[in-house]
């Protein structure tokens, strides 16, 4: 079966139409030959709507009680069973009485179009759930009602049913929007003018952005990768540089022009991460993209033109912003076109827009490598060395195998040297080994001889060469060297970063591991954490002055050593922002701590009171009925009425008793001053008062005592567990079955089980039951507070033994109490006294 289609008449506020535009639409299809039925709507008392409903078949409502009121609402089965080909449903944000099959309308709407029928609806835009708070911001009112966006852009049709601000106050000042005692008020409160226009125009902005949306849609599943210029998109290219600001500005400037126009700004990151831009700039560049109402995008690629024309080509932007080249002329000449002439030749038909800045055609100076580059101070006093033992080497060398036709093989092998000297020592001793050799060739291998003259230009531009040889290898080597720099430092951060995320994450010992890796990542002497003053993790010594840097509000991280650089503040700044969570998660903890006893003890005395409403107001009330009878009727009663009063009363003060002497062991239980007489007791001494008590018979409980040893126990209270436990049973085993209690040794213990057939209780809910106050579901008010198995556990833990549930095998619950066996224990006093 085709799934439905959905049809939603979306509205900038009440009263603009909506239902009746809905209803229209309705009457003109089943004009048309359709079978349409009103499924729901709601006329609000407008004649008009109310009107448009005569000559359309409408679905009775089913009527739901709620709270001493009866709900009318949409009879979702009853449109099921109907199965027109078309139902109107008004209100898709509507929340449904409870009761009803699903929570929300729009969910009903989902069954109507799962079996097939279409759907026209209606909502207005304060209920999109994605401009809730925008909504109430505006209007000041709290929405309940939302839709989630997804629903609704999954509609097949979405139409914006139009009316203008004051068009809509004029038809609500007539009276046909509300009654008259309220139009007042909502002339002079939500539907004031300006919060209508914000809301109509917050209505066509989201239709526009669903349009564009299917729109780009459309573009993907046809393959269209040229721009349609149906709106206006702006793409700025930001590097990290500090032009980021003015590209952002212009490009504003550029999507404002053109009414509706979109900005977006789009840095590029290199695979390898190593030409990154500054990332104090791009945040603070993005948040300005934020502030300029745009949006901001990172993507990957080592093309950075191919990557910025694929992203402006995917979000189909009509404009690209970028700036001018910092580069020089000469650096230009050297490696090339730049980025900015590489993304006009692949932009198409995407405009280009090369805006100039402060630091566009920087000089060759700003661009070379510095006089110590990447390199370090070693290698280059090693290329040094190099050309001052190796040039003078190679001279005697040449030299005593000179020949005239020889001239070619010593200019390569200069050459090789100037090469040598380069990747050894960089740029400035790549010079000086070319300037020197460029001599040596002139004296003592080019005519004339021994002398500095050039009589050949071609010699001269030997020399020449030697030297541009030598500052192209150097930038090269340079340019390796500090990729390789800046690739080990970012694994070592990464590393770093891996460390102080997993340190936060295992959480024991958080704050101390951060604080060690801290002093270890930047060889500082030592590192304090001080917290309120008080130093609370430390590592390494703390030497000399300190620079102190602030975690959180009250806390400061002191590092003694070396001053850090702005790269190693930059990951510092992780390393602090990892504290500060670890500082926070320790407070929640240890608030967590504070707190769990007293919710714990909260929660035990919630259950009390609400236990103690009823069940002790049951017997105090038996009681008193019966005394009050027997003060009334005085010696009007007959003998046989006032002994059923006496028994009544006397009943009564002994189940309140028996509440209250349960509450009292509770409350020595949870204070640990339980006083337990241990003694060697037989379990059937225990066993047959037990049953007595409760007034059980043979066809009540099957024993199976056999030949149980004596156990160590306090009588009194090992019978309170019994009777407990039995009674407990008893109350639960299926009508003709009877009760099991059975004893065994083994391995030092004795165990007593009683043993039920009843309905018993999920392995997941058994520790429940030992809780104070838990009847888990025995809704039996007559059976007291909730307590027995909770003291049976507190009594058997206090003669130190252990009460558990187990399966029945063939279904029910068995009660296992585990107790010490006499024999077992060396010697055992009689009586031993023991606080548990």
């Amino acid at each position: 079966m085709a799934r439905g289609r959905l049809r939603v008449l979306l509205g900038a506020a009440p009263g603009v139409g909506k239902t009746y535009a809905m209803l229209e639409e309705g009457a003109r299809l089943r004009r048309e030959g359709h079978d349409v039925v009103v499924a729901l709507v709601e006329t609000h008392g407008r004649a008009a709507t109310a009107a448009m409903v005569e000559g359309l078949e409408v679905v009775e409502r089913r009527d739901v009680a709620h709270r001493g009121m009866t709900l009318d609402e949409m009879d979702l089965d009853a449109v099921l069973t109907r199965a027109p080909d078309v139902a109107l449903v008004d209100e898709l944000a509507h929340t449904n009485a409870p009761g009803s099959r699903h929570e929300k309308r729009w969910q009903d709407v989902g069954a109507l179009l799962d079996a097939g029928i279409d759907v026209i609806s209606t909502v207005n835009i304060q209920h999109i759930e994605s401009l809730h708070d925008v909504v109430q911001r505006i209007t000041g009112i709290v929405q309940r009602e939302t839709i989630p966006d997804r629903v609704l852009r999954a509609a097949d049709t979405v139409e914006v049913v139009d009316l203008s601000p004051q068009a809509l106050r004029d038809r609500l000042a007539g009276g046909r929007v509300y009654p008259a005692e309220r139009i007042d008020a909502a002339l002079s409160n939500y539907f004031r003018l300006g919060n209508l226009t914000a809301l109509r125009e917050l209505a066509l902005l989201w239709l526009a952005d669903e349009v564009d949306q299917a729109l780009q849609r459309y573009r993907a599943e046809q393959g269209i990768d040229t721009p349609w210029e149906a709106r206006e998109r702006v793409v700025v290219t930001l590097t990290g540089g500090r032009e980021g600001e003015t590209l952002l500005r212009r490009g504003a400037r550029i999507a404002a022009r053109s009414s509706g126009g979109e900005l977006l700004a789009v840095h590029v990151t290199q695979q390898d991460g190593l030409r990154a831009g500054d990332p104090d700039a791009l945040a603070r560049q993005r948040a300005l993209v934020e502030q300029l109402g745009g949006s901001y995008h990172q993507i990957v690629g080592d093309d950075v033109p191919e990557a910025l024309v694929g992203f402006a080509k995917a979000v189909n932007a009509t404009q690209l912003v970028i700036g001018a080249s910092r580069r020089g002329r000469l650096q230009t000449a050297l490696t090339g076109a730049g980025i900015g002439q590489t993304v006009i030749a692949k932009a198409g038909t995407i405009d280009v827009h090369v805006v100039t800045h402060s630091a566009a055609g920087g000089r060759l100076r700003a661009r070379l490598p510095r006089l110590g580059g990447a390199l370090s101070l070693r290698r280059r006093l090693a290329g040094f060395a190099l050309a001052l033992t190796a040039g003078p080497l190679l001279t005697w060398a040449l030299w005593s195998v000179r020949s005239p036709e020889s001239i070619t093989t010593d200019v390569l092998a200069f050459q090789l040297l100037v090469v040598v000297v380069a990747l050894v020592g960089g740029l400035w001793p790549a010079v000086f080994a070319a300037v020197m050799s460029g001599l040596v060739l002139d004296v003592l291998f080019v005519q004339p001889l021994f002398s500095i003259a050039v009589d050949d230009l071609t010699h001269a531009a030997a020399l020449a060469l030697y030297v541009v040889i030598a500052v192209l290898v150097s930038i090269v080597v340079d340019r390796a060297a500090r990729q390789t720099r800046a690739a080990r430092r970012a694994a070592a951060e990464a590393e770093l970063l891996a460390t102080v995320a997993g340190s936060v994450l295992r959480g024991t010992g958080a704050v101390q591991a951060l604080v060690d890796r801290a002093r270890e990542a930047f060889a500082l002497d030592g590192v304090v954490l001080v917290d309120d003053g008080a130093p609370i993790a430390s590592a390494g010594a703390a030497t000399g002055d300190a620079t102190r840097i602030a975690v959180g509000a009250d806390a400061s991280l002191d590092l003694h050593g070396r001053d850090l650089d702005a790269s190693e503040r930059r990951l510092l700044a992780a390393i602090v922002a990892q504290l500060e969570a670890a500082l926070e998660r320790d407070d929640l903890a240890e608030t967590a701590s504070e707190i769990a006893p007293l919710a714990a003890t909260d929660k035990v005395r919630s259950a009390l009171l609400a236990a103690l409403s009823h069940d002790l107001r049951r017997p105090l009330a038996a009681a008193g009925a019966a005394v009050g009878g027997l003060r009334a009727a005085g010696a009007r009663l007959s003998e046989e009425d006032r002994a059923e009063l006496l028994a009544t009363a006397e009943e009564s003060l002994a189940a309140l008793t028996t509440l209250v002497t349960d509450l009292l062991d509770v409350s020595r239980l949870q204070a640990g001053v339980l006083a337990v007489s241990a003694t060697r007791v037989d379990p059937a001494d225990v066993v047959l008062p037990a049953l007595e008590e409760l007034s059980l018979g043979p066809d009540d409980v099957e024993l199976d005592l056999g030949d149980a040893t004596d156990v160590v126990a306090d009588a009194v209270l090992l019978q309170r567990v019994v009777v407990n436990l039995v009674a407990n049973a008893q109350r639960h085993a299926p009508e003709g079955s009877c009760v099991r209690v059975a004893t065994s040794t083994f391995a030092g213990v004795v165990e007593l089980r009683i043993v039920d057939h009843g309905p018993g209780i999920p392995p997941e809910r058994r520790d429940d039951v030992f809780v104070p106050f838990q009847r888990l579901g025995d809704t039996d008010n007559t059976t007291g507070l909730g307590l027995g198995l909770a003291l049976s556990r507190g009594f058997v833990e206090g003669m130190g033994g252990t009460l558990e549930a187990e399966d029945t095998p063939g279904g029910g619950l068995t009660m296992v109490v585990t107790l010490q066996a006499a024999d077992a224990l060396d010697a055992v006093p009689e009586p031993i006294e023991e606080a548990s």
